[in-house]
Formats: C-alpha cells, structure tokens, sequence
C-alpha cells in the first residue's frame, strides 16, 4: 500500500486554500495552518467585495518580477479557462465584465470564500486557525513547525503560501519571507504595488475627494514608464484611483532605485494643447465680464479652480475673462494637459493591494514550485517575486501557483 504524503499549508489566503485543495484531491493528507481568526480574509476585500477572480486576457504582460518565463511555465498548467472551470464545478457562475474582468454572477467575493472551504472541508482538510508558524526546521525525517505559544508541528512537505507585506490586517505581514531567509532563500525586497501615490504639493488637503476622467504618466526623469486612462482621485497628500494603481509598481521602483520620480496628470486627455487653448480662448471671450474664477466653473471641479490658477501664475482670480493675457491662457493650458508632481513615496502597507517583489525565482523550480535549496518546501501566491496588474491577474496568479505546488507537493 503507497504511503500518503502529508503536506502542510502555510497560510490560509486564497493560493494557500488552492494548494490545500489541490494537494486533497491528489490523495495527500492536509493541514492548513492560518495564524488569523478565520481563513480568506484578504479575498473577501477582492474587487470591493464582488471578487474579480480572474481576467479573460492573461498576458505576461501584466505580470512583473524577476522571470516572464517562469511566470509563463506556471500560469500554463492552471490557465483562465481551468480557473472558471474548477470555480463553476465549486457552483460559482462567471461572468466577464470590462477590459476581461471575471467575477462571480453573485456579484460576492464572500460565496468565492465559501464554496472553497466547502471544498476543505469535503476533501477533510484539517484547518487550524489562531496558529502562527515561527520557525520552520528542515531534516531528514521532514519539517518541524515552531508555533506561537510553544507548540510544534511535525510536517512531510510543505507549502509556504503566507502572502507578502500587503494588507497586513487581513494576515500578511511578511513573516513568510523571514522563514524562508532562514532556510537560505534570497529576498528580492518587497515593494507596495497597487497603492496610491503620496505627492510633493502643500495645496492637496485643499483638493482631498476630487475626482475627475483624464490621463496619468509616470515619469523617471524625462522617460515615460507607463501611462494609464481612466477615474484618477486627489486624496490628502496625493493621488488614487485605477489608473494611478495600475502604474504605482512603476513609481516605487524608480524611488527605491533614487531616481528623480514624477506624474503627470493631463485633466483633458481627449483634446490636444491647441485645441484646448483654442476652447479656452472661446469660453473667455463669451464670458469676458466673469472673473476668471467663475469663467471655469462647469468646466473645471470648482475646487480645482483656484489651485489651477495659481499653479498657473495667475493670482488675481477676480480678473475679468477678458483681461486674461494670451500668454497667461497658454500657461494655464499647458498646466492643465502636463500637471507635474514629485512622487516622494506610496500609502503605506495597510493600503497597498499587492507585494511586488518576494522570495527569488531563481532558487525555486517553475515546474513544480518546490525549492532548489530545500527538498520539499514548496512556495506559491505573493510570497513569491511574482506581482500583476489590477483586473484579477494577482488572484490568477494565486490560483495557477497554488494548483501547481499544492499537486506537486502531494505527488512528490
């Protein structure tokens, strides 16, 4: 009779619950360990509640980290169309949405949640909650957990799926990277990815919960690293919204490299500086006797006017529209397509979605997920030095890794 394997599952987050699942049904018996009161917490916030589990168009372009190939092997063997297929088995219908988002007909990130401890407890997974995992010993026999509080664990393989430093409230507070160093396994430092921005400009407070459509860059020096469209938000000291997300790994990777990292934001993005001089020089003939304050009201967030102006080197607002010299029109156009802001760093971890950075790839093996360095550790989910674009692609990734070390994990 074949012996069965016993793996253990470090982290109850959503790779972490995918490899518990999967290690089950390839016949292992499994323990899942989550040091928070209940497992899935982070997948519950997904996609303001409604879980974007997935994208329809998962190209490696909208995955970063040390090795596209890598990426590749592993989303290959657990692609989108084995996601929806394995969700729709669990009784979750899809439904895709804009730019190939794919959520739950249900519209809740809490039936995701639901369906997959139902599959825990089916295929009885042993799932501890409360217990903190503080020192992984590795010998011949196996493993031996250190657990708060004094307790140890003894484990055949295991599967490190603790997250990385994102949202520390929902469980991930980076201890999985100090396990992992102890074990000998290099670090590529983490940095907070789809996160807002913090900007240089004493006049934010005043622009706090505006919001407006138009484009964003993100500039190292004069190079353009990446631009994005859409709903960008001012907050108390800097900017938010999807766009500014998407292009936030940009940012904090030229900060941490010391490089002079700035946005710029174009508030009218559909018309070029001609055209939008050319509008503004109509709107102020036509309202020659308002005061410029009151001339860009319906056309501008009336919260905005007066920090544009100024930042413009207009500061007598009560000029009427009429007096307005071309030359000042011009410099008030030019601010309004090119609005320059020096980043000087990201909202701090609780607000970030997404750990960019992680244990290096290079020491773990892509066909498996199993270390290079330690005979059956296996790694899967942010742990990883493996981050994607807003849309669902971070849960992808979650699922395809969780698949590929929680089956390899139990077959080895």
């Amino acid at each position: 009779m074949a012996e069965i394997t016993q793996v253990t599952v470090i982290g109850g987050g959503s790779s972490g619950l995918l490899a518990a699942i999967s290690a089950a049904r390839c016949g292992a018996e499994v323990v899942l360990l989550e040091r928070m009161d209940r497992v899935g917490k982070k997948l519950l916030a997904t996609g303001n509640g409604r879980c974007n589990f997935s994208n329809a168009d998962c190209s490696l372009s909208r995955f970063h980290g040390g090795d596209p190939a890598f990426v590749a092997d592993v989303l290959s063997r657990f692609p989108v169309a084995k996601t929806i297929d394995f969700f729709e088995e669990l009784g979750i219908a899809c439904k895709t949405e804009d730019d190939g988002k794919i959520y739950p007909q249900s519209d809740q990130a809490s039936a995701v949640l639901d369906v997959l401890r139902y599959e825990l407890e089916r295929l009885r997974v042993t799932v501890r909650v409360g217990c903190e995992v503080n020192k992984i010993f590795h010998g011949r026999a196996g493993f031996v957990l250190f657990l708060a509080g004094g307790k140890e664990l003894s484990a055949g393989r295991v599967v490190l799926a603790s997250g990385g430093r994102a949202g520390p409230q929902f469980g991930s507070d980076g201890s999985g990277f100090r396990l992992a160093h102890e074990l000998g396994h290099r670090l590529v430092e983490p940095l907070a990815a789809i996160v807002a921005l913090r900007l240089r400009a004493d006049f934010l407070r005043r622009l706090k919960g505006v919001k407006f459509i138009g484009r964003v860059e993100v500039r190292c020096g004069e190079e353009v690293l990446r631009q994005e469209a859409g709903e960008i938000l001012f907050t108390d000291n800097g900017v938010s919204g999807p766009p500014v997300l998407q292009l936030s790994r940009m940012a904090a990777a030229a900060l941490k490299k010391n490089a002079e990292t700035r946005i710029v934001l174009d508030l009218f993005p559909d018309s070029g500086l001609e055209e939008l001089d050319a509008a503004l020089a109509k709107r102020f003939s036509q309202q020659e006797e308002k005061s410029l304050a009151f001339g860009l009201v319906g056309l501008l967030n009336k919260r905005l006017i007066p920090v544009v102006l100024a930042e413009a080197g207009i500061l007598d607002t009560s000029l009427p529209c009429g007096g307005l010299p071309a030359q000042a029109r011009l410099r008030l156009t030019a601010l309004l397509k090119s609005w320059s802001f020096h980043v000087v760093g990201t909202q701090p971890w609780p607000q970030a979605q997404v750990t960019a950075g992680g244990i290096d790839l290079s020491d773990v093996d892509p066909a498996s997920l199993e270390s290079r360095l330690v005979p059956g550790l296996h790694f899967c989910g942010e742990i990883l030095d493996v981050d994607g674009d807003c849309g669902g692609f971070n849960l992808q990734w979650a699922w395809s890794s969780g698949y590929v070390a929680g089956c390899s994990a139990a077959n080895r």
